[in-house]
């Protein structure tokens, strides 16, 4: 009962300390929201930009076309094959006389000519549609592919794909050393002007200590004032996220400029922007007032 009586005095006394001195915690919440904001715009972009690599990387497909002379058994030997290939994550056969009505059903041009076309005169070839578990083996696999009989060629876009996946990972690593940056430097800024606003408070601290106050009273008011400064400074940050990103989305329809790039759905993905924004102020809140008085109660 002791415990929580001290525990809860020390939250009541944090509270007052945090309105006696507005227009230092203000400083403090004004630093904290400030540089949050930076943090979570650069985790929204990261997070985006990831995924848009990964949307691309899942749908890069190997197109194995088959000989014209291929036989139904043939076809169903190469099917076997693939499926007890490693690394494959899914694939489709299409006959060439599927692939016909597919586009004639595209182009009034492309059914006046391939109308009349009879199985056995369709130049088309029949096509499997491959795609890998992991993009890094996707040369690997289609070589693997190309020596099955009657497989003719594989193609998907090779040269090029080995390029985008290496910018991918440089875009990768880039925009994840940026966060980790960002979020080094909001602690350092953070945790600079909570020291400012205590040492302000110098004699305050010194009045606790000439009478009797053990360090431990002394520090864990002023821990838990950094906790609620980390706490209201996290409160802008996430609702302007919250808000701002689902105007966004909705806006855009979810995607930006075309299709292709496709944002990430608002939830789940808000609520762990929330919880790094939320953690991140208190932590450093709290890291940052522990510092500030450790320093003081060492003069």
């Amino acid at each position: 009962m002791k415990f929580f009586r001290i525990f809860s005095r020390n939250i009541r006394d944090a509270a007052l300390s945090v309105i006696r001195n507005f227009s230092l915690s203000l400083a403090s919440v004004s630093s904290i929201t400030i540089t949050l904001l930076v943090v979570s715009i650069s985790l929204i972009l990261s997070y985006n930009v990831d995924n848009f690599a990964t949307l691309v990387e899942r749908d890069v497909t190997i197109v194995a076309f088959l000989e014209t002379t291929a036989t139904r058994e043939e076809v169903i030997e190469v099917e076997n094959a693939i499926k007890n290939m490693d690394g494959i994550d899914s694939f489709v056969f299409q006959s060439k006389m599927a692939i016909t009505e597919e586009m004639m059903e595209s182009s009034e041009v492309f059914q006046n000519i391939m109308k009349n076309w009879s199985e056995d005169e369709n130049p088309l070839q029949d096509t499997f549609l491959i795609k890998v578990d992991n993009i890094d083996e996707i040369g690997f696999i289609a070589a693997r592919i190309l020596e099955l009989e009657p497989v003719d060629s594989t193609k998907y876009g090779e040269g090029m794909i080995e390029q985008l996946v290496s910018l991918f990972d440089v875009v990768r690593k880039v925009s994840v050393g940026i966060v980790l940056a960002l979020i080094v430097v909001t602690a350092f800024l953070i945790s600079n002007t909570i020291k400012i606003a205590i040492f302000s408070r110098k004699r305050e601290i010194e009045i606790m200590r000439l009478v009797g106050a053990s360090n431990i009273n002394i520090k864990v008011p002023f821990i838990i004032e950094g906790l609620f400064l980390g706490f209201i400074g996290s409160i802008i940050p996430v609702g302007a996220t919250i808000y701002a990103y689902n105007r966004i989305y909705e806006n855009f329809d979810g995607q930006l400029f075309s299709p292709f790039i496709r944002l990430v759905e608002p939830f789940p993905f808000l609520y762990g922007v929330t919880i790094i924004l939320i953690g991140l102020g208190i932590i450093v809140g709290m890291f940052g007032s522990w510092r500030a008085v450790r320093k003081h109660l060492k003069i």
